[in-house]
């Protein structure tokens, strides 16, 4: 039995799914607590863990979090299905000459694209590899289909370090630092911590974007040589097309919800509101999740270039949010017991006492590699991981853009292996999680090794 299908058949039987998986660990960390945490004197194990676990479930902090995450996840989808992307998607798919020239337009087109707004590449992604196939059947073009949807796939493996990555965006946010570490760390500590992790120290900045550059190119030259050996799939694709709905002129109030001027003029208010109140940041490269989210909004509004086809891709797209809307609590909540019993500090103590400044990146990348199979949302595990991280590396001298990247990478990395975030691509294109995992499994090989050499040397 081949490796791939091996763990095909792992993840099918034994890993529950990612809810069932959020309960079991909170189950798991409710009983350390118990076991081990420790608690005010007078106040019962048990009366600890589960205040609070309730007060992290609904953290206020946390649950803006939750939110900026299915926006950021919401409007990257909304903006896939408006027409300019649909027209960028046909002209791209055109340039399509044989089957190593679909797998590298695909995968460098799909990681491009993410590492501005990871749900935007995976819907992106998904709908290239199906166009592009649909393309090569109607062109007579020996494609290997599977190989063109894995390569559809490879923006989750790089867009934790991009423009929508939850750890680097969120510790950009000022005050949030604090507020991840606040009842972890006495506040004589904390006040050694910076108020913000600039996004010109993590995702803008050269070694980043340098690492970033190297993935893409070697991915996508490893694309285009397993497109070239890769042979023919028989296809039988019938078109995949672009929900509009009704597009005439409307009656009554119908009219303004149509009316391509009405769009534009909330539009136009939007980007103005913008440049007003994020300017400054924008020039020194630092952005925030509310900062992202509010330009996305703008520009798929101005995309779809009208209210009715705006509300009825936000329609389409909100399904994909269930996931982060039901799980994100949990995961505050796990790490609500785990900052009030004190296991953040063993565990902290435990990568402290194995590490050293040097190493502590490395064991950070495949430590989260390892969360990642488990808590397939970047968000949920920078509320779990993140404190963890961030109070080693203060520790053990560790920069902090270095530790909070070395996350990034090992999270964003395994998603190759995790099929979770894979099933939209799967419902799109028609493939099976066994027919593309041979060739994620690759590109994880590959890219990981990229990613550790950064780490490494930079």
């Amino acid at each position: 039995m081949s490796l791939t299908r091996s763990i095909e058949i792992v993840f099918r039987r034994f890993l529950p799914s990612p809810f069932a998986i959020a309960v079991l660990l909170t189950l798991l960390t409710m009983g350390l607590a118990l076991g081990f945490g420790r608690f005010p004197e007078g106040v019962s194990p048990w009366k600890g863990v589960l205040t609070a676990w309730e007060r992290g479930l609904w953290n206020p902090g946390m649950l803006v979090f939750a939110f900026q995450m299915m926006l950021i996840l919401v409007l990257g989808h909304v903006l896939v299905l408006s027409k300019p992307v649909e027209r960028l998607i046909h002209r791209l798919t055109s340039l399509v000459r044989d089957g190593a020239s679909a797998a590298f337009l695909v995968s460098v087109s799909t990681m491009l694209v993410s590492f501005f707004n990871w749900g935007l590449g995976l819907i992106f992604g998904a709908i290239l590899a199906r166009k592009v196939g649909e393309y090569a059947r109607q062109q007579g073009i020996a494609l290997n289909y599977p190989l063109i949807g894995a390569c559809g796939y490879l923006g989750l493996m790089v867009w934790h370090g991009g423009i929508s990555g939850s750890a680097p965006l969120k510790a950009s946010e000022p005050g949030h630092l604090a507020g991840l570490l606040e009842g972890i760390l006495p506040q004589a500590v904390l006040a050694g911590f910076p108020a913000t992790i600039p996004t010109s120290d993590t995702i803008f900045s050269l070694w980043n974007l340098g690492v970033f550059a190297v993935v893409v190119l070697v991915t996508g030259l490893l694309a285009t040589y397993l497109g070239y050996k890769g042979g023919g799939t028989h296809l039988s694709l019938p078109a995949w097309e672009f929900d509009r709905g009704a597009e005439g002129p409307g009656q009554g109030a119908e009219k303004l919800e149509r009316s391509r001027g009405f769009a534009t003029l909330f539009a136009v208010l939007i980007f103005l509101a913008f440049l007003v109140q994020y300017l400054p940041m924008l020039r020194s490269l630092n952005l925030t999740p509310d900062m992202l989210n509010f330009f996305m909004l703008g520009l798929a509004i101005l995309l779809h270039g009208n209210m009715t086809r705006f509300l009825r891709a936000v329609g389409e797209a909100i399904g994909d949010t269930s996931g982060i809307l039901i799980q994100f609590p949990l995961y505050f909540g796990i790490m609500g017991m785990m900052t009030e019993s004190g296991l953040i500090h063993r565990i902290s103590d435990f990568f402290v006492a194995v590490s050293t400044a040097g190493s502590f990146p490395v064991f950070t990348f495949f430590s989260a590699g390892l969360v990642n199979l488990f808590v397939p949302s970047g968000g949920g595990q920078w509320a779990v991981q993140g404190p963890i991280v961030l109070q080693a590396a203060q520790t053990l001298g560790v920069p902090f853009p270095r530790a909070v990247m070395a996350l990034a990478y090992g999270d964003q990395l395994t998603n190759m292996l995790q099929p979770f975030w894979a099933l939209p691509l799967l419902a799109i294109t028609g493939l099976k999680a066994r027919e593309i995992l041979p060739y994620t499994l690759l590109f994880m090989v590959v890219a990981g090794a990229v990613y550790l050499a950064g780490l490494w040397f930079f």
